[in-house]
């Protein structure tokens, strides 16, 4: 059994004991359970339930493992013969989810 759930304007494919990697939750802290409400389509077996543009009453539950920041990505902007240089860093903030269940 898997879905696909959209949460931080992206979709992604769960099953039961998955772990995945989303866009930081605000708010919510290690330990925390959180429900996806937002489900697109559940298959179990041969039964496939897609929904328009949600499946009704199905949600996804699943436990924060880890709030934490991804790796340092260094951008560097420049501009030949005028002596203009600049580096920046950025390291996108994520939350880890372990997926529990799938109600639907």
């Amino acid at each position: 059994m898997y879905a696909i759930i959209r949460t931080g304007g992206k979709q992604y494919k769960v099953a039961e004991g998955d772990s995945i990697v989303i866009e930081k939750l605000p708010g919510v802290d290690e330990g925390a359970s959180v429900t996806f409400e937002e489900v697109l389509t559940v298959v179990d077996g041969d039964e496939v339930k897609i929904g328009r543009p949600f499946v009704d009453g199905a949600k996804v539950k699943g436990t924060v493992e880890e709030n934490g920041k991804g790796p340092k990505i260094r951008v560097f902007k420049y501009k030949s013969k005028v002596n203009y240089r600049k580096r920046i860093g950025h390291r996108q903030p994520y939350t880890k989810v372990k997926i529990d269940k799938i109600e639907g």
